[in-house]
């Protein structure tokens, strides 16, 4: 039995990327994984991957899985999610924000469209579906919540490195806005033992949308495999939640701490 048999997991953004290593990793470790995000047919995206393919890789597998079409910038889209999820797999235990819209620019030329969906995308709709899974992981007696987030969330050298990209103010103030929530939560959260915790990468993961972005190219040797996002989850979603919560956690280096405190084998 795997270490999350018999849960339910939501995992937002699903369709490719880090958000998908996720939901096919929780679901290999035993949860039914309800896959949401925007694209259910190719070519809705530019970028390949579908929920509809991440939850047949799943269920390919052996796992349970569902697609759930979910819009994260409306909130009916938020309520719906939750709600199938809840009919088609039970309650959930998990959930992972992983969601995001993501515009570089400098902010002498961001639109307000750009600034609200962003805003809506990466915050508000972690809000919103926390508010809305807190209930049934209260009457559960426990849950775990995940928001991914991301370096961008740290504050630039001044004067600015000449290595920084220009343009990622908007998404850095997205990403210090999700951590301090998240940690916010996590205390208000801890008598009714719901871990909520933060995680970013190391760095940079290759994914269609930071390769379009020209963050990292493919096969590039100095970024980080996503499935090491999706192990750094999987042990944030599966210990005790009053042990492991509150977190601010960078990948790489929380697997190192959590293997550096394993008992050694026998």
């Amino acid at each position: 039995m795997g270490v999350l048999e018999g849960k339910v997991a939501i995992v937002t953004g699903a369709s490719r990327g880090i958000g998908a290593h996720i939901a096919r990793r929780f679901a290999q470790a035993g949860a039914a994984v309800a896959v949401a995000a925007r694209t259910t047919e190719a070519g809705m995206s530019p970028f390949a991957g579908t929920i509809g393919e991440t939850a047949r890789q799943i269920r390919d597998a052996g796992g349970t899985a569902v697609a759930i079409p979910a819009d994260l910038s409306r909130p009916q889209d938020r309520e719906h999610l939750v709600a199938e999820a809840a009919a088609q797999l039970g309650p959930a235990d998990i959930l992972v924000s992983n969601a995001a819209v993501t515009y570089f620019g400098l902010i002498g030329d961001f639109t307000p469209r750009q600034y609200q969906l962003m805003f809506e995308v990466q915050v508000a709709a972690p809000f919103h579906l926390a508010q809305l899974v807190i209930p049934g992981m209260r009457r559960q007696g426990r849950g775990w919540i995940l928001n991914i987030s991301s370096g961008a969330a740290r504050h630039p050298a001044i004067p600015p490195s000449a290595q920084r990209r220009p343009g990622g103010t908007v998404y850095g103030m997205c990403k210090a806005a999700l951590e301090r929530f998240s940690t916010g939560l996590a205390a208000e959260l801890y008598a009714d033992n719901i871990a909520v915790n933060a995680l970013s990468p190391n760095l940079v993961v290759p994914t269609p949308g930071t390769i379009f972005h020209h963050l990292t190219t493919a096969g590039d040797p100095d970024a980080e495999p996503p499935a090491v996002m999706a192990e750094a989850a999987l042990m944030l979603c599966s210990a005790e939640p009053r042990t492991l919560t509150g977190r601010v956690a960078y990948s790489q280096d929380l697997l190192a701490e959590l293997r550096a405190a394993e008992p050694p084998a026998s």
